[in-house]
């Protein structure tokens, strides 16, 4: 597929799957606790490199003929995307990203228990460490593997980059007015919406 698509893809679905997960949670803690700017950049440098070794693996995936890695990327989508229309009905109204948030604030806790006085290197360090293992292995990574198994990889980086960059800012400048007021139903149903699109396009292209 194209660059264009490729980017497209990786910008939409990494942004609105990243919005309220756990690191998303993990970043605005931080931000409330450290300055800004050094929680970005250790956040952002973080979701980079998962974002590359993800679409590295994605490339080891296309090796294969490239109708079957369509077909199962297709399938992945539409799997996922049902999946979390389904998770979407299940919840209330009003539900909110409670678990997200508690498991977020553990983690950043248990990291810093007993440090006193810290440092910029530090900080970013301990931003990068934390958000680049809890975003191993979520449905970001697996969308963006999918996407880079499918797509332009280059496309993919860069979309899936920019989708990362946004929401970490957005965390680090806003994330003490979002913790505990973004609706998960409304998110995941989007996210939902956007995977069985990007299946479905997927097919379409096969034809």
């Amino acid at each position: 597929m194209s660059l264009l698509t490729g980017f497209t893809a990786g910008l939409l679905l990494i942004t609105l799957s990243e919005l309220g997960d756990k690191t998303f949670f993990i970043t605005a803690i931080l931000a409330m606790r450290h300055p800004r700017r050094w929680v970005f950049v250790g956040a952002s440098a973080a979701l980079f490199t998962m974002t590359v070794l993800s679409v590295l693996l994605g490339q080891v995936v296309a090796v294969f003929p490239q109708r079957y890695v369509e077909s199962v990327a297709a399938a992945l989508f539409i799997g996922l995307g049902l999946k979390l229309l389904y998770d979407a009905l299940k919840m209330s109204g009003g539900h909110k990203l409670a678990h997200e948030q508690a498991d977020a604030q553990k983690e950043v806790e248990q990291r810093e228990k007993g440090v006193m006085v810290w440092s910029v290197r530090a900080v970013v360090l301990e931003a990068f460490t934390l958000v680049f293992v809890g975003e191993w292995g979520d449905r970001t990574q697996l969308a963006t593997i999918t996407l880079a198994a499918a797509n332009h990889p280059l496309g993919v980086v860069v979309g899936a980059t920019l989708g990362h960059a946004i929401c970490a800012a957005i965390a680090v400048a806003c994330g003490k007015l979002l913790v505990g007021r973004i609706s998960e139903r409304l998110l995941v149903s989007v996210s939902g919406a956007l995977f069985i699109f990007f299946g479905m396009v997927t097919v379409i292209n096969m034809s």
